[in-house]
């Protein structure tokens, strides 16, 4: 029997790759709660808008988890986004240039639904990376 902590890194672990990796942007109503608080992009239609401009600009972009750990009702996320940047991205035309950053992301799960998110991304180093500098 799966332990509280083995299921939510599960539903996180699903949710990565079908949103993110997949693209599958109506995945939210499957994976995130009714209640959901977005933190990082204020709302669900919030996290959709920036993952079609992540997209569009980066069309060839894959998510990889590199460690996952739950605990309690919190999933921690530690993963790596590569991609070429071949569309627009906040006013910067396409460089068709890589980047590969690293990027840390905290859920809560309760009930089987994501309930809650919260993320960081070093986008020093991606400004870095897609303008060549």
């Amino acid at each position: 029997m799966k332990t509280v902590e083995e299921n939510n890194v599960e539903i996180v672990s699903a949710f990565i790759e079908a949103f993110w990796n997949q693209s599958e942007l109506d995945c939210v109503d499957r994976f995130l709660s009714d209640d959901y608080q977005e933190f990082s992009y204020q709302s669900k239609e919030g996290l959709k808008k920036f993952a079609v401009t992540i997209l569009e600009a980066f069309p060839d972009k894959h998510y990889t988890v590199e460690e996952i750990i739950g605990q309690g009702d919190k999933v921690l996320v530690r993963m790596t986004v590569k991609g070429t940047h071949e569309g627009m991205f906040f006013g910067t035309a396409p460089t068709g240039n890589r980047m590969d950053v690293t990027l840390y992301r905290q859920y809560r799960v309760a009930d089987g639904k994501i309930t809650e998110h919260r993320g960081w991304i070093d986008m020093v180093t991606m400004w870095h990376q897609i303008r060549g500098n």
